[in-house]
């Protein structure tokens, strides 16, 4: 696969970087250290992989300043190598971008508007109401319900479902197998059975959120569901009905959040992670993976709760001690109390 050819000069103007080389040197490419040959431009924002730097073929490195007497080639100086690192790779994405246009085996509806810059793929289907903006794609078999608003630039991977009245910001972007409008969780319950409450909210995105593979937003049951601007979720999400979270916040892959509940903006939650419902999450909380969330947070800082991998040996007698632990805390309560009372008979002595 070939890609355009850059001068280091110029990638280096559009990053921002200090080059330490040769402006001219041509640049088609772009990899890891250790796979990196001639042409091909790498990074290094992890220290565990330094040991790999002086030994690159790569005709230049995006580094610090820290490490830049060891490089062997040409040098991008950034403060933030792994940022540099994400920009450029936009520039040796070989995605395909399709051309603007509707594809024959689209289904439109007639009271839709799809602007003129927007691409619309095989057997996409838009419903009546619906407005796609500029620079939209519509991958193949994506589904846009009545009344859904897609933003400018956003692109929708095939086999999306929107559903009826969603939002999504500009610049979004969509995976496959996303679900964005599902109905949420709601069922009264009389008798013993149960019975399915209408959800009748909207799920409303921000700009520049991203929606990973197979990863589920329900519309709220009364009030929408809001992801704020920036929201960066990972594949196979759950984000239950009348959840908000706030801007710039990020979830790794299997987070589930229970439905009502509120979470502030920059928060980290590790993969598989869970918070229950109706809680209040403040802003900058990180969850290291797997932590379940049963209670408010109010202060930011990182939260962790569950156990590591053991043996099974050693888990299984852990695990008999866990059960004794309120009996251990009742008789650690007589003790202290049976000391104080004696002590304070022996201060009256």
């Amino acid at each position: 696969m070939t890609h355009a050819s850059y001068r280091l000069g110029d990638i280096a103007e559009a990053l921002g970087a200090e080059l330490r080389g040769n402006p001219d040197e041509a640049i088609h490419g772009l990899a890891t250290l250790q796979a990196a040959g001639p042409g091909q431009i790498s990074f290094l924002a992890n220290p565990t992989y330094a040991r790999h730097l002086t030994d690159t073929r790569a005709s230049a490195v995006i580094l610090s300043s820290a490490a830049a007497d060891q490089c062997p080639t040409n040098v991008l100086l950034l403060d933030n190598p792994y940022l540099g690192y994400a920009r450029l790779s936009h520039w040796f994405d070989p995605s395909p971008v399709p051309a603007p246009g509707i594809h024959p085996t689209a289904v439109v509806d007639s009271d839709a508007r799809v602007h003129e810059r927007a691409s619309v793929g095989p057997h996409v289907v838009v419903e009546a109401g619906a407005q796609v903006g500029a620079d939209v794609i519509l991958g193949a078999g994506s589904f846009i319900g009545a009344r859904a608003v897609i933003g400018e630039g956003t692109v929708v991977r095939p086999r999306v479902t929107v559903g009826h009245d969603v939002v999504i910001g500009q610049r979004c972007h969509l995976l496959s197998g996303a679900v964005i409008g599902s109905d949420g969780f709601g069922f009264a319950n009389e008798k013993g059975v149960w019975h399915r409450i209408a959800q009748i909210g909207r799920v409303v995105l921000g700009d520049d959120v991203e929606v990973g593979a197979n990863t589920t937003i329900d519309r709220g049951a009364l009030d929408d569901t809001v992801i704020g601007n920036g929201v960066k979720l990972d594949n196979l999400i759950q984000i239950a009905h009348n959840v908000r979270i706030g801007d710039h916040s990020a979830m790794a892959a299997k987070v589930g959040i229970a439905g009502s509940t509120r979470i502030g903006s920059h928060c980290v939650f590790g993969g598989a992670s869970g918070v229950a419902g109706h809680l209040e999450i403040t802003d900058g909380v990180h969850l290291t993976g797997m932590t379940l969330v049963t209670g408010d947070i109010r202060k930011p800082g990182v939260y962790s709760s569950g156990t590591s991998a053991d043996t099974n040996r050693q888990w299984r007698k852990n695990a008999v001690r866990f059960r004794q632990l309120d009996d251990l805390a009742r008789r650690i309560r007589e003790l202290e109390k049976k000391l104080q009372a004696e002590a304070r008979d022996d201060d009256a002595h």
